[in-house]
């Protein structure tokens, strides 16, 4: 796969998002800001303090949904934002990556340490909130919570947990929780970030550390390994009319280390599969 860079020269970008306009929305962890990169180029910043961002997506009445150090939603018209999960058991608590499933429902994992530090992991627990702000704690004991997403059926989700060098998938009930969470494949190398999902049931994850997408066959087992010139390939999205494009963000670039974090958009040969929206 060959890949085009369309952007440089932020930090380590995370929660890439692609609209129906063909505007990749991204976020810069360290330094702070949530932006739109539009299809002539131009990229505007549209929180441009926010740190922290490792989860976005798009709301169906509009706007975003966000995470962090709250899980928010933010409108686009106003400019303002408002909470919809920011303590449990009344204690604050930050939040990375995230999905959503068919009811607007918003998944993700919570963070209880530093990640981009050597500090030791403190497991954190993986949440369901639903509309309009109801939290519902689904497993505990996940070492670093990363990229989230379901299968094409619904009937699994699958969860990257750094860490432990694996992503991990659940059985989905019919009461929308999760059972029987289990390795759903180990990583070649490195360890495993933001994901993907396909049409097909593949599941594609960036790996940290390595400089790679790595491609995964519903089965779990590798289909191909992506080598891009960078070492933390943090997450990536499907986008595109045929929603083949993939766009892939990271925190470095090899070719010029000027460069820091790079998106970069290559194509896939297999549609990705889409994101249902929130619904805050």
């Amino acid at each position: 796969m060959e890949f085009e860079m369309l952007a440089s020269g932020y930090g380590l970008l995370e929660a890439p998002r692609v609209d129906d306009l063909g505007r990749l929305y991204f976020t810069d962890i360290p330094n702070g800001g949530v932006y739109r990169r539009n299809p002539g180029g131009n990229v505007e910043a549209l929180i441009p303090k926010r740190k922290g961002v490792g989860g976005m997506n798009f709301n169906q009445s509009g706007g975003l949904v966000l995470t962090g150090r709250a899980l928010i939603h933010w409108d686009e018209k106003t400019g303002k934002s408002r909470d919809l999960f920011a303590a449990w058991e009344g204690k604050p608590i930050s939040m990375n990556d995230l999905t959503c499933d068919d009811h607007g429902s918003v998944y993700t994992g919570t963070i209880n340490f530093n990640p981009l530090s050597e500090d030791k992991p403190i497991p954190g627990s993986l949440f369901r909130i639903d509309p309009p702000g109801r939290p519902v704690k689904l497993w505990d004991g996940i070492e670093v919570s990363n990229g989230l997403g379901f299968s094409p059926d619904r009937k699994h989700l699958y969860h990257s947990d750094s860490s432990t060098r694996a992503v991990w998938v659940y059985d989905v009930t019919h009461e929308r929780g999760v059972k029987d969470r289990r390795i759903f494949a180990k990583m070649p190398e490195g360890m495993p970030d933001g994901l993907a999902v396909d049409a097909q049931g593949g599941v594609w994850v960036a790996a940290v550390r390595v400089g790679e997408v790595v491609h995964f066959s519903k089965d779990g087992s590798v289909v191909k390994r992506i080598k891009l010139p960078a070492t933390m390939v943090t997450s990536l999205v499907f986008g595109g009319r045929d929603l083949r494009d993939l766009y892939v963000v990271t925190a470095d670039n090899t070719d010029d280390p000027n460069r820091k974090g790079t998106i970069f958009r290559g194509r896939a040969d297999v549609p990705g599969l889409p994101v249902p929206k929130a619904n805050f």
